[in-house]
């Protein structure tokens, strides 16, 4: 019989593992002509029944008062483009270091509570976003005198920083009152929805399978050839592993745990992505990567790690928000 303490490790070993699968089945996608928007369109709707039974399960209704919608629709937004900048990232980069790159959110959480909440700034912090700052300057350009595409490096750094925003703001106001798991799904309907009005203003719809006989203007057929069966799994995969059961696996180990390790337990989540890219997708990895990439995570890490023993400015709170079920 496990004990809960054991059990809070594995299941958050589980949410950061399956987070990290994200390049792992979008690239595929990617391969097979979607763009960035077409998967988030159909990761985001995927997870949503999921989401949706788990609420029903845990006697949750889905009633929300008028007021909280506009802040709700705010937040879908800002998930939504972190989503959709990260994407579009592994157009530029390696997914590997592109995942790591966004590992840095932490950090933008700890400056926000600085410069908005006047939070205490510590010693331990400003040494990790330093150290922080050196990984990126390693991964940013290589021995060789090679950088990595600016274009990648911004959408990264505007995925963390949209990620920091809402995990900041989802802490503050009204939105403390709504379950966690209520909140989530509010926010990928409505995150969904922005990447609908998107398809449909772009002119190239929702793409599932380039080439494909359009049946509506914009929006190819849904049915993959034979030897592309695989699709409608990696599709499948988006809304069950990164999303939903990395969701649930999330709050479980937190229940178990507390938030401390498991955020430390973070570290998988580029580790994983890393590890993908390099025996699936055959990225390459340099040894002033692996410095880089190494500093990046340690920084995080001993932020995280500080939070317990320092009162630094970033509270775990903050990064896992923790909601009356």
């Amino acid at each position: 019989m496990l004990s809960n303490k054991l059990k809070g490790y594995l299941l958050a070993a589980v949410a950061e593992i399956t987070y990290g699968m994200n390049p792992l089945f979008t690239l595929p996608l990617y391969g097979a002509g979607m763009d960035a928007n077409s998967v988030l369109f159909f990761r985001y709707l995927f997870a949503l029944p999921i989401l949706a039974l788990m609420l029903t399960l845990r006697g949750h209704s889905f009633r929300v008062a008028w007021r909280e919608v506009p802040v709700l629709a705010l937040f879908g937004v800002l998930f939504a483009l972190s989503s959709l900048t990260l994407y579009q990232s592994y157009n530029y980069m390696d997914a590997g270091i592109a995942s790591t790159l966004l590992f840095v959110y932490p950090l933008m959480v700890a400056l926000l509570m600085w410069i908005c909440f006047r939070e205490r700034i510590t010693l331990l912090t400003v040494l990790c976003i330093g150290t922080a700052l050196a990984g990126i300057g390693l991964l940013y350009k290589g021995s060789d005198g090679s950088t990595l595409s600016s274009v990648g490096t911004l959408l990264v750094m505007g995925s963390a920083l949209s990620y920091a925003i809402y995990l900041v703001g989802v802490d503050h106001g009204r939105m403390k009152t709504i379950p966690t798991l209520k909140v989530t799904f509010y926010v990928l309907l409505f995150g969904w929805m922005v990447f609908a009005v998107s398809a449909l203003c772009n002119g190239k719809g929702i793409i599932f399978l380039a080439g494909g006989d359009a049946c509506v203007p914009g929006v190819y057929r849904f049915v993959p050839p034979a030897d592309k069966w695989y699709l409608w799994g990696n599709l499948l995969a988006l809304g069950l592993l990164p999303t939903a059961i990395s969701l649930l696996c999330t709050t479980k180990a937190i229940s178990y745990i507390g938030p401390t390790p498991v955020a430390i337990l973070g570290a998988l989540e580029p580790a994983t992505a890393i590890f993908f890219g390099v025996t699936v997708f055959h990225e390459q990895l340099t040894l002033r990567d692996c410095i880089g990439l190494l500093l990046i995570v340690l920084a995080v890490t001993l932020v995280v790690a500080g939070g317990s023993l320092t009162n630094p400015l970033t509270r775990i709170r903050k990064l896992f928000p923790r909601r009356k079920q």
